[in-house]
């Protein structure tokens, strides 16, 4: 019952942050919009792998590296925020590029593997995640984990990840999201470039 109890409190913890806005929260939208649905659920299945991957990480001891090795941090750091700053520009430098869609026409395919590694890259370099996982997640946690609650916490922590991100990517697929991103597409990525070099900076600048 108590490690019960522990599994719902850090489900529920992990799940407030995976929906609070984020990087993860704007790729998969505007994957779901500008290219399709199954793209964008594909991304939500790296994402969901990314965060396990923090999870394991940190079970490992990730904030004891951290804590002996500050350049490794620093390191991480860098490397995710050069992603976010790459995606940003791309971003910026398509938003007047206009994009038509056409029910009666098929759009091209996208390889689930290129949608799957953009989540996972995404989620990776997600300065959250790394906060979550190598801190709050390891103080909820008892000092010696069970290996069921080991297991039962990857399985949470994917599906927290996973479902909320494929519900985003079934809304935005909606012709009425699709149609209202048409009509204010070249502003909106520009926010989104924005929003994503702001947290680039906001990683790299932070302590």
């Amino acid at each position: 019952m108590e490690l019960l109890l522990v599994l719902v409190g850090v489900g529920v913890a992990h799940l407030l942050a995976v929906i609070s806005p984020g990087p993860s929260l704007l790729v998969v939208a505007r994957s779901a919009i500008s290219t399709s649905r199954n793209a964008a659920i594909w991304t939500a299945l790296g994402i969901g792998v990314g965060s396990v991957t923090w999870v394991l990480a940190a079970l490992f001891g990730l904030h004891l590296l951290f804590a002996m090795a500050p350049w490794v941090y620093t390191g991480m750091k860098v490397a995710g925020a050069a992603y976010l700053f790459y995606l940003a520009f791309q971003l910026w430098r398509n938003a007047n590029v206009p994009m038509h869609f056409d029910a009666s026409v098929a759009k091209p395919a996208v390889s689930p593997c290129k949608s799957f590694f953009r989540g996972l890259l995404v989620q990776l370099s997600n300065p959250k995640v790394v906060v979550f996982m190598g801190s709050i997640l390891i103080t909820l946690l008892p000092p010696q984990p069970s290996n069921g609650l080991i297991a039962a916490l990857l399985l949470v922590v994917f599906l927290n990840e996973f479902v909320w991100f494929s519900l985003i990517a079934y809304a935005f697929s909606i012709p009425r999201f699709r149609d209202g991103y048409l009509h204010f597409k070249s502003i909106i990525d520009r926010v989104t470039a924005s929003c994503l070099g702001g947290l680039g900076l906001r990683l790299i600048v932070s302590r």
